[in-house]
């Protein structure tokens, strides 16, 4: 019976331990599915709620309910039902890290990271990323480190400040610590040899300036797998290390720190297990490709951005894994021809990313550059390379970027080309290229994104009906010939964002299509061709932001802009109306018309443009005044010049303080120059000639320290020219390169994410020098003048004013200044014409002004000048025809070039005498006169008022003169009748 029964217990068995088993699986599920949160930590979790004062995304509208562990950002282990993953990081973050500060994040959490947090003792991972949860002290909690079961810490981007806490080395477990984007500091990380499960760390922007042992700390951590300790001000990396300890370490980021040593002498070269070590940004310089010997499993090396200059040198034949290579920015120099044979040497096959952009090579791209077949980027922009496209690059069929631009290369674009079929980015731009391209250069380009020919010599020469195989969203053919028609095949390319098409020798109207087309294009640029038509009656809706038309035939009124434009040029066409009434831009920085036929007055809503600060409207007709519109104060350039505008100098402009460029004349204002022109100190150009100002000239504009060339010539000035002159010190040498800004700088048009850099000055401008109106446009950057022709003033010229070594042009003519010419003229050793003609001028020409070796243009005449005029070799050159022009109307100077000659008495130029004149200070003449006229006058008077005997004797006198001059008078009229 024993026997029998046994099979009967084992199935009994089986059924209660299948029984248990399911009601374990049972009770597991309703833990994990049902409401199996464990209240405690639920609690826990909603304290943590609580503490988040805004959620703008709603990251925890889900927290609501019994079950934690379904909530967003949470789980739980299946098998307990502890929270183990708490995830919160802002996954959208609306600002770049670097900017440091997530609490302008939009979408970013809010509050207190609530000390709940340590309830939940099961806690493995909490990642709280770019959010802003500093409240209430901005400092990193430090009950974390009492939560030891933690693996996972990330906390970047959350801008903590002090101190990073050391306790978090008392996190055993801890494999993965992020710290970095944030405003904390560290001035020991020792702690960190506490973590030995770690494998990645990161204090990106933690401030480790005081940390000197900071490579010995990280060595002794043999987990490490992953450093980032980039930006973290660290000051060396050339520190010796008895061992090695690091041998898993795989990728090393000590980029943007301020090491400026011998590259080769850093510790880091010695790690043979690295497969990524990124060091630019720092100021590396030397030798460094034989310090890549122990390298063997490095895959990418980024130099990019030292200071120093890298030098090649060596081999790379233990490089057999490098994937990316990038000395972007390094001031590496050599020949590219050497690069390409060294890295040939074992890397050809595995190459993907060669980054030499903004570097100095030299020589010409080698066709073995072909035998990268693995390459996708090959960026050599910005060197100084030359010769041809090598046809070769048709073989790197993988390449999916090429950048050849703002180099010297010649000759063709090869249509082997056109084999890049991967090929989304092509920028040739700003070479010397030639030739035609024509469509087989483009057939296989079907994943072509990006094209960049501008600023070359290039003609395009496709069939009209012909079909691109691409959708470009850049297009770049500036200065490409591709006319007179407009390209029709440009019809189809609808993705296009960005659009130039400048200087393309189209001679055509704008087509019906054409705006329809290109109304979601953000940036256009179709300047300096000869397209005429009409603008749409309506631009409002269209996505321009920014639109350059300038510089063609275009016709009719400028209508409503587009609502997000930030820069307008339609200068040098034929737009003819008045400007619209409702100028609805707020964005607009830059809005530039000058030289069109546009009639009326400038209407008030320009005072709602709050961005505004670039306003040209030069050379239109424009009439009335200027709205005084005090919320504009942005403004840095503002060219009205060429109008018939009137009124006062504008009174807002005393609240743009930012004003650099200020052009007003040729128009019809009057009134008194104000005072506040002597507080808007950035000032660097001031043209207000030829209008009808009056008064003085403010004293307060020698506070101008920054300006470069003043025109005040041309209207109603009196009184004289303020003292202390010589504190317009951009005027003198000891002034750097001109301050102008961009102005007078062309941008590459496209060549990045804009196509226009607002303050480029394009217009021309009509300057009076050396005897003649002469035309500046761009290098009316370089040009430092004074103009003060043409007006009332009086009194000397100031003798500071030669302190002005700078100054290239010099016009005083036509005013009523007295005195003498500076004596020490000569000093102002920049100038290349002088203007004192038609002034009260007396006293010798000073003999220095014979050192004024860049002189050009002289003239002196119609002054009271005398004694012997000066000669020199540069002056003994001007105006040949006839020299004694520039001294014609003073008839005491003699020796040539006029023809009288010096008596014996003259006084020799060149010599140490000085004329009588000379010999005297004219303020003690002038107070030796009044004094004796008033001496003079009061002894009459005195005379006359106390002896009566003389006062009968002065009268019966002045009765007899009266009676004989009557009678004289009386018989001269007789006569004449």
């Amino acid at each position: 019976m024993h026997s029998r029964d046994n099979p009967l217990l084992l199935f009994l068995t089986i059924v209660s331990t299948t029984y248990l088993l399911l009601a374990g699986d049972a009770l597991q599920h309703q833990l994990s599915h049902g409401s199996g949160c464990i209240p405690a930590e639920r609690s826990a979790l909603l304290s943590f709620r609580k503490g988040i004062t805004s959620d703008p995304v709603d990251h925890l509208a889900s927290w609501k309910g019994q079950d934690c562990c379904r909530w967003r950002g949470v789980k739980c282990s299946n098998k307990t039902a502890h929270v183990t993953k708490l995830h919160l990081c802002n996954q959208n973050p609306a600002i770049d890290p670097y900017n440091l500060d997530t609490c302008e994040d939009i979408n970013a959490l809010s509050g207190e990271i609530s000390p709940s947090l340590i309830s939940l003792k099961h806690l493995n991972h909490i990642d709280l990323s770019m959010n802003c949860l500093i409240r209430p002290s901005s400092r990193a909690p430090l009950f974390f480190a009492s939560i030891k079961n933690l693996r996972y810490l990330n906390l970047s981007g959350i801008p903590f400040t002090g101190r990073v806490p050391p306790q978090f080395g008392n996190l055993p477990k801890l494999k993965y610590l992020d710290l970095g984007f944030n405003e904390m500091y560290s001035t020991d990380i020792t702690w960190l040899t506490n973590l030995s499960l770690l494998q990645y760390v990161s204090m990106k922007f933690v401030d480790l300036s005081m940390v000197a042992n900071w490579p010995h700390v990280l060595n002794t951590v043999p987990s490490l797998r992953v450093i980032d300790l980039s930006f973290c001000n660290l000051d060396s990396a050339n520190q010796s290390l008895l061992y090695i300890n690091l041998t898993k370490l795989e990728k090393l980021d000590l980029s943007g720190n301020k090491f400026d040593h011998m590259i080769a002498s850093s510790w880091f070269w010695h790690l043979s297990s690295l497969k990524v070590l990124t060091v630019g940004y720092n100021g590396f310089f030397g030798q460094f490709y034989d310090a890549l010997e122990n390298m063997t499993s490095l895959q990418v090396l980024d130099l990019s951005f030292n200071e120093g200059t890298l030098v090649m040198a060596g081999n790379s034949k233990k490089l057999c894994s490098l994937v990316v290579l990038d000395l972007t920015g390094s001031n590496t120099n050599g020949d590219i021809a050497v690069l390409m044979k060294w890295l040939q040497q074992c890397a050809g096959d595995t190459l993907q990313g060669l980054h030499l952009s903004y570097n100095n090579f030299t020589g010409t791209l080698p066709d073995s550059v072909g035998l990268f077949t693995s390459l996708r980027m090959l960026d050599l922009k910005t060197n100084n390379l030359s010769g041809w496209v090598p046809p070769a690059l048709g073989n790197c069929t993988f390449l999916n970027t090429l950048r050849l631009s703002n180099n010297h290369l010649n000759g063709s674009i090869p249509t082997s080309i056109g084999a890049l079929t991967n090929l989304s980015s092509l920028d040739l731009s700003n070479n010397v290229l030639s030739g035609v391209i024509i469509e087989e250069h483009f057939n296989g380009l079907g994943s072509l994104k990006n094209l960049d020919l501008s600023s070359n010599n290039l003609t395009i020469v496709v069939n009209a009906n012909w079909l691109p195989p691409f959708r470009l969203e850049f297009a770049g053919f500036g200065s490409c010939k591709m006319g007179p028609a407009f390209p029709t095949w440009l019809q189809q390319q609808l993705e296009i964002t960005k659009l130039d098409i400048s200087g393309a020798d189209v001679k055509d109207n704008i087509p019906d299509w054409f705006w329809t087309t290109f109304s979601e294009v953000t940036y256009l640029d179709i300047s300096n061709n000869e397209v005429s038509g009409r603008l749409p009656a309506d631009m409002s809706k269209m996505a321009f932001i920014q639109l350059n038309l300038s510089s063609n035939h275009l016709s009719g009124p400028l209508p409503p802009l587009p609502i997000n434009i930030t820069m307008l040029d339609i200068s040098n066409n034929l737009l003819s109306g008045t400007l619209p009434a409702n100028l609805a831009a707020s964005q607009l920085h830059a809005l530039i018309l000058y030289s069109n036929q546009i009639v009326g007055s400038i209407p008030k809503s320009i005072c709602r443009l709050p961005s505004l600060y670039d306003l040209d409207l030069s050379n239109n007709l424009l009439e009335g005044e200027i709205p005084q519109c005090f919320d504009i104060c942005l403004l840095q350039f503002l060219l009205l010049s060429n109008n018939s505008l009137s009124g006062e100098f504008p009174a807002f402009l005393q609240k743009c303080i930012n004003l650099q460029f200020l052009d007003l004349a040729w128009n019809d204002f009057s009134g008194p120059l104000p005072a506040f022109v002597g507080m808007l100190t950035r000032l660097q150009f001031l043209r207000l000639g030829h209008n009808t100002f009056s008064g003085n000239i403010p004293v307060e504009i020698v506070n101008l320290t920054y300006l470069q060339y003043l025109d005040l010539s041309g209207n109603n000035l009196s009184g004289i020219i303020p003292w202390h002159i010589s504190n317009l010190t951009a005027m003198t040498m000891k002034a750097s390169q001109p301050t102008y800004g961009l102005i007078g700088q062309k941008p590459n048009r496209m060549s990045g994410d804009v196509i226009y850099i607002s303050g480029q000055f394009g217009e021309i401008v009509s300057v009076i020098t050396k005897g003649q109106q002469l035309r500046y446009g761009s290098t009316l950057a370089y040009f430092i003048s004074i103009d003060l022709s043409d007006n009332s003033l009086t009194g000397e010229v100031p003798s500071d004013i030669t302190v002005l070594d700078a100054l290239m042009n010099l016009n005083l003519s036509s005013n009523h200044l007295t005195g003498q010419i500076p004596k020490k003229i000569g000093a102002m050793h920049s100038l290349e014409s002088l203007d004192l003609s038609k002034n009260m001028l007396f006293g010798e020409i000073p003999s220095g002004i014979s050192n004024l070796a860049s002189l050009s243009f002289l003239n002196l005449s119609y002054n009271n000048l005398s004694g012997r005029i000066p000669s020199g070799r540069q002056l003994d050159t001007l105006n040949a025809d006839n020299p004694s022009l520039m001294y014609i109307g003073n008839i005491g100077l003699c020796g040539p070039p006029v023809q009288k000659n010096c008596s014996g008495n003259d006084t020799f130029i060149r010599g140490n005498h000085r004329s009588s004149m000379q010999k005297h200070d004219p303020l003690s003449l002038y107070l030796g006169l009044i004094l004796g006229f008033l001496v003079g006058l009061w002894t009459v008077f005195c005379a006359l008022l106390f002896m009566k005997s003389w006062r009968t004797i002065y009268f019966l006198l002045f009765d007899k003169l009266y009676g004989t001059l009557y009678v004289f008078v009386v018989v001269w009229l007789a006569s004449l009748a």
